[in-house]
């Protein structure tokens, strides 16, 4: 039985095309079919309290075919199937019979919405014609980068860095009762072809440490819970991340940080809340989380069109196709805050997941309102050309609309003047956990660590605190923007139904702004 292994994706590449040009020859009616492929190749350890917990190392196999059929109508056909290792000999006839489903499936769809737009008049005149924007074909080759390749590294390596860090925890810091340490580095290729003629192969290397940590203290405990990683190899975890826009200690550094954050915060006092606003100054990280609640997922046009309110709610830029925020006021004018695949870290590509090129969307531009993440498909519906923002956390799942890296762009001011002009306040850093409203007007955000800013100094820690805020009130109050612009990680973005879980990027500089504090 044949191993599955990235290098599957060279085979497919050659055969996969010639497999789509038949479909659109043989099958009537056929508009469109596309076709992805996805292959990784994973390796994992994890210690817990000084011990190892796990290690393996793992393969996933998955495809997923669209196709747009149809007679009197044109509808959509969608078939995601995961492979093993038994189905690498029929590789093709697998590919070639999930082509054929979706495509029953399509005409079968638009065989259903011909018949309702005849029965229901001008109600079924409502299921317009499902149209793709053009965008323009690609043929290309994206390699990973690395210096250590993924799949090279022994798993006792793995194992003995995690128990490492797990001890040094434990040693550093005798409040810290609990420790739970996951590494993961992994490969992977996905290939895209179209009837358009796409041929893309992208591959993507990515190494991860994340670190769980719970400080007991007098009268609390704190847990915290952090991710450092990039689209590299094994080096990461040893040497850590420097980039200029994106930059991480080594590992064993990273975790015994929010070691010694949750010790600290476990002996603080919680956060008074505040009754009215008060000035508030967010670190890097913290807007980091700020970014991706009320820019990211608001801007992301499946769901301004409502495509997933049932499920995770909509979105106040859009209230329908003739009211909207596009082009008024949001924020203030020393706001930006944009999408840019381009960036480094975990939100990186060239294509999305329909073969589009992936290019930067402006959402906020000196604070008004400029656009959203779309797929081929919504800027059909909206306007707009395609950015590139159709992904899917395996080839088995349908895309949905993604962030990318999501950020507050920098400004030209001295992260320490922000601080030091505040005469009463409160400082963030560091995000941990979000609460937002359906339509993400309003929002709750905490903070790992929270000060007090009195006469622009720092004074006292407090824990369990964040700030509360009407999002665009929020973003029209902010009155300076950092130079000190940084790019995170954020392991696990959930969208959809079923649940999608991605890796992507978030970011942003200090900045300062006006909320109510809220303490636990």
């Amino acid at each position: 039985m044949a191993a599955i292994t990235v290098d599957l994706i060279d085979r497919a590449r050659e055969n996969v095309p010639a497999l789509l040009a038949d479909a659109r020859r043989r099958l009537p009616h056929l508009a469109y079919a596309d076709l992805r492929l996805e292959v990784t190749e994973s390796r994992h350890a994890i210690a817990e309290n000084g011990a190892e917990r796990s290690s393996g190392d793992d393969y996933a196999c998955t495809a997923g075919v669209r196709v747009l059929a149809g007679d009197r109508s044109v509808a959509p056909g969608w078939l995601g199937i995961v492979l093993g290792a038994a189905d690498v000999a029929d590789l093709e006839a697998r590919l070639r019979e999930a082509l054929e489903r979706a495509y029953r499936r399509a005409m079968a769809n638009a065989e259903h919405k011909a018949t309702a737009r005849e029965k229901f008049g001008p109600l079924g005149a409502t299921l317009a014609e499902l149209k793709l924007y053009t965008v323009d074909v690609r043929r290309d080759v994206v390699p990973a980068v690395y210096r250590i390749d993924p799949r090279s590294v022994p798993l006792g390596d793995m194992v003995a860095a995690a128990v490492d860090v797990s001890r040094a925890i434990a040693a550093a810091e005798p409040s810290v009762r609990y420790n739970w340490i996951p590494l993961l580095t992994q490969l992977t290729r996905e290939l895209f072809a179209s009837t358009e003629g796409a041929v893309i192969d992208q591959a993507f290397a990515l190494t991860q440490g994340a670190a769980s940590v719970v400080a007991v203290g007098a009268e609390t405990s704190q847990e915290l819970y952090d991710v450092m990683g990039h689209q590299r190899g094994w080096e990461v975890i040893a040497g850590g991340v420097d980039d200029p826009l994106l930059a991480f200690p080594p590992f064993r550094d990273f975790a015994l940080a929010l070691a010694h954050d949750a010790a600290e915060l476990a002996a603080a006092p919680p956060l008074p809340s505040s009754e009215r606003e008060v000035v508030v100054v967010t670190d890097p990280h913290y807007n980091t989380l700020v970014s991706h609640e009320i820019v990211g997922h608001p801007a992301e046009l499946d769901r301004a069109l409502k495509m997933e309110t049932a499920y995770a709610g909509r979105s106040w830029l859009l209230a329908d196709l003739d009211a909207h925020q596009v082009g008024q006021r949001i924020a203030s004018p020393l706001v930006t805050a944009y999408s840019d695949p381009a960036l480094p870290g975990y939100g990186h590509y060239a294509y999305d997941h329909e073969g589009t090129p992936a290019r930067r969307v402006t959402h906020i531009e000196r604070g008004i309102f400029r656009g959203f993440m779309n797929s081929r498909q919504t800027a059909a519906v909206f306007g707009g050309e395609p950015n590139g923002h159709f992904k899917a956390t395996s080839a088995a799942l349908v895309p949905l609309i993604r962030m990318s890296n999501t950020v507050f762009d920098g400004g030209d001011a001295d992260p320490a003047r922000i601080v030091g002009d505040v005469d009463r306040g409160y400082y963030m850093v560091g995000h941990r956990i979000p609460s937002i409203a359906e339509s993400r007007e309003n929002f709750r955000i905490s903070a790992r660590k929270v000060y007090a800013i009195e006469r622009g100094e720092l004074t006292r820690l407090y824990r369990d605190g964040g700030i509360a805020a009407d999002t665009r009130a929020y973003l029209m109050n902010v009155d300076a923007v950092g130079r000190d612009f940084r790019l995170y990680p954020i392991p696990n973005c959930g969208k959809g139904q079923p649940m999608q879980s991605k890796k992507l990027g978030n970011g942003g500089p200090t900045m300062r702004s006006r909320a109510r504090v809220l303490g636990g």
